[in-house]
C-alpha cells in the first residue's frame, strides 16, 4: 500500500492541494483564511490517502457538505473534515454539538476540536459495514457479524433514549465504520437532530434486515430473518422503547437470546 502524501500547511497553497482545501472552487483569499485557521486548530500537516479521489488527489471521503481527509497536529493523527465552498450551510457549529452530543454517550468519533469551516475527530481506522461484511468468512463469521450488528443496534438504542437522532441509518453503507478487533462507530453527525422524534433503532433494523442490499449478505449468514415477528417487535418498539421492546427486537432479528446488558 502506497504511504499517504504528507503536505504541511505551506504546502497547501499548490495544486492539486489547495484544490482539496478550497473544494470545489478555490480562491487565494478563502484559501489564506482556511491555512490560518488550520494552524489555529493545532493541524501541521494533511495527510492524503483513502478510497475517494478528487483531481487525482486521495482523500477519506467526500459528501454533499464536506471533505474528509487524515491530519496530523502535535499530538498525533486525526480526521479533518473540511467545509465544502458550496456547502449548504455556513459552518459546522450544529454538526459538532451534535457529535459532542452523542459522545456524551459513548457514540461516534471523538470530537476533539472544531472552528466554522473544519471540524477535527477521531481518526478510525476501519472498513465500511458493507465491505467489511464482505471479509467474514470461516465458522466464526455469524458470532462475529452478531456481535457487531448488536453492538450498532445498542448504540442506536442509547441514541434514542437520548432524543438524539442520527437521520441517515436507513441508508447506512457510508455511516458505520468496522475497525480493529471488530470495533463498531457510528460516524458522520452533519443531518442528526436533537429535534425530531428520533428513530435510530428502526432505521437501522431497516437497514440491515429488511430492504437493502446488506440484507441479503446478513440474512446469507444469520440464516433467514423471522420477518413477521421483527415488524411487530419493531411497532411496539415505536410506542414504547424500553428494555423489553428492544430485547425483543434482538431476538427477531438476530435469532436466539443475546447476551443482557444493561443499557
Amino acid at each position: 500500500m502506497n504511504s499517504p502524501a504528507t503536505v504541511p500547511l505551506d504546502g497547501l497553497r499548490n495544486d492539486p492541494y489547495s484544490m482539496i482545501l478550497c473544494y470545489p472552487k478555490l480562491s487565494s483569499e478563502e484559501m489564506e483564511r482556511r491555512i490560518n485557521e488550520l494552524s489555529n486548530l493545532g493541524i501541521v500537516a494533511l495527510e492524503f490517502e483513502g478510497s475517494k479521489e478528487i483531481f487525482g488527489v486521495k482523500v477519506l471521503g467526500k459528501g454533499c457538505v464536506g471533505v474528509v481527509v487524515s491530519a496530523q497536529t502535535s499530538t498525533g493523527r486525526v480526521a479533518l473534515k473540511i467545509l465544502r465552498t458550496d456547502a449548504d450551510r455556513a459552518g459546522f457549529e450544529h454538526e459538532a454539538s451534535m457529535l459532542k452530543l452523542a459522545n456524551s454517550i459513548d457514540v461516534g468519533p471523538r470530537l476533539h476540536d472544531f472552528s466554522s469551516r473544519f471540524l477535527v475527530m477521531e481518526h478510525l481506522s476501519g472498513l465500511p459495514l458493507p465491505e467489511w461484511v464482505k471479509t467474514l468468512a470461516g465458522r466464526g463469521r455469524k458470532n462475529r457479524l452478531k456481535s457487531v450488528l448488536r453492538g450498532l443496534l445498542e448504540a442506536c438504542y442509547k441514541l434514542d433514549h437520548l432524543g438524539l437522532d442520527h437521520g441517515e441509518l436507513s441508508r447506512a453503507p457510508k455511516h458505520i465504520i468496522v475497525g480493529e478487533h471488530d470495533s463498531v462507530e457510528i460516524v458522520d453527525f452533519e443531518t442528526a437532530s436533537d429535534k425530531r422524534r428520533p428513530s435510530n433503532v428502526t432505521s437501522l433494523c431497516q437497514y440491515l434486515f429488511l430492504g437493502s442490499e446488506l440484507s441479503s449478505r446478513v440474512r446469507r449468514i444469520l440464516g433467514p430473518v423471522r420477518r413477521a415477528t421483527l415488524l411487530n417487535a419493531l411497532r411496539r418498539y415505536k410506542k414504547d422503547a424500553c428494555p423489553e421492546t428492544f430485547q425483543s427486537i434482538l431476538r427477531a432479528s438476530m435469532g436466539r437470546e443475546p447476551v443482557k446488558k444493561k443499557l
